[in-house]
């Protein structure tokens, strides 16, 4: 399948046989991925029809005109651009048809539990335990995960554990699917200078996951993992958006509609803002148009750069032009929401929440070393724990 005018008449054909005014939201959604134009590049059967992923914007301008509901991406975002991916690079058939229809349709929400309190910065320094009972049994999990996004909503996770405290840090790792609902999970908010939970932290205590939930070899989870990763970064930082859209838009509105809070200096500001913006949105999409010819690679790291930094300059920017009402807060509520909302709330949220970007989805001190090294090449910083067992490194 890689015309656009008989991936077109497929789609059309859907519409009439599911037209969206008169079916339920859930039964279009499994008519769509059934058909194979949920995501069109990946393999039939499995929601695609081994198309060129640039045939996806075919597939949604027809169901966009015809007011078809979309799978909701913010609220099932870890599923769709971290899980996703990974199972179909990792998982056996078993695992691709048992979890990618029920998590593009959004019946089960996903999310990541790879960061530690005890790690920081350094993943790969994870100390969350996996031990398997016998040579075919089922790996006992213990530890504790932080910063972990709609954990209080999810069905499912990724883990990564150690499975091997002997081997230096980054080859004693294993990536697992975790059921959330499994006794021994217990979910604890973290509010945040929001005021909300969005995030947790997650226990762990004797959590069983069958060996048919391992995604990849036994102590090959890092390379696992880097999968997720880049994809992770990519979703973040290469979100597509129209000009002006994101956090550039609420400033920019504010600026035409409120002559009486100009200056000169602000002017200057944004204009450089503003073009930095549009930089980064059309860098974003030379990077979906790379992403048509294989897998994400560390330029998402770029991407996810750029993006932490302009909404933490832009947000400074927008409460400084509104003055007094700028620190004014709507709600300090404590709430555990399902998806953040940057654009539909007021200029005190985006700049408290700007905050966390340079943190998530990998600090943006880890993620400048990734673009020196990998994108640069630039030499790499001098390490000494490389090839040091895990169980043998000072923490």
């Amino acid at each position: 399948m890689t015309d656009a005018a008989e991936l077109r008449e497929r789609t059309r054909a859907l519409l009439a046989a599911h037209p969206p005014a008169g079916t339920d939201r859930t039964e279009f959604l499994k008519a769509r991925f059934d058909a194979g134009l949920a995501w069109v590049h990946y393999p039939v059967g499995l929601g695609g029809l081994d198309a060129p992923r640039s045939l996806q914007a075919v597939v949604d301008a027809e169901l966009e005109a015809a007011g078809a509901p979309d799978n909701d991406p913010r609220r099932i975002g870890i599923g769709l651009g971290m899980a996703a991916p990974t199972i179909l690079a990792y998982g056996t058939e078993d695992q691709k048809r048992r979890f990618l229809r029920p998590l593009w349709v959004g019946e089960e929400v996903w999310c990541q539990l790879f960061s530690e309190p005890g790690a920081g910065s350094d993943l790969a320094a994870l100390g969350t335990r996996a031990v398997r009972e016998g040579d075919d049994g089922d790996w006992v999990v213990d530890g504790q995960k932080v910063w972990t996004s709609s954990a209080h909503l999810a069905r499912w996770a990724i883990l990564i554990a150690r499975t091997d405290p002997e081997a230096p840090k980054h080859r004693g790792i294993t990536y697992f699917i975790c059921d959330m609902t499994d006794p021994g999970v217990d979910v604890r908010p973290l509010r945040q200078i929001t005021g909300e939970a969005e995030f947790n932290e997650v226990f762990l205590t004797g959590v069983r996951i069958p060996d048919a939930h391992r995604l990849g070899p036994v102590g090959d989870g890092w390379k696992v993992a880097q999968t997720t990763l880049m994809n992770e970064r990519v979703s973040i930082g290469g979100m597509r958006i129209p000009r002006e859209g994101g956090m550039i838009g609420p400033v920019s509105r504010t600026w035409r509609e409120r002559p009486e809070l100009r200056t000169h200096d602000l002017h200057q500001r944004l204009l450089t803002l503003w073009v930095e913006a549009e930089v980064a949105r059309l860098t974003g999409e030379r990077l979906r148009q790379q992403l048509v010819a294989g897998q994400p690679g560390p330029e998402g790291s770029g991407m996810k750069l750029a993006f932490a930094r302009l909404n933490q300059e832009i947000s400074g920017l927008e409460v400084e032009l509104r003055g007094e009402e700028g620190l004014l807060y709507d709600d300090w509520t404590m709430r555990r929401p399902e998806l953040v909302d940057f654009t539909g709330r007021d200029a005190g949220y985006r700049y408290l929440r700007s905050k966390g970007n340079s943190i998530e989805g990998g600090t943006s001190e880890v993620l400048l070393n990734i673009v020196a090294e990998r994108v640069l090449g630039l030499p790499p910083e001098p390490r000494n724990d490389k090839d040091v067992a895990w169980k043998d490194l000072t923490r």
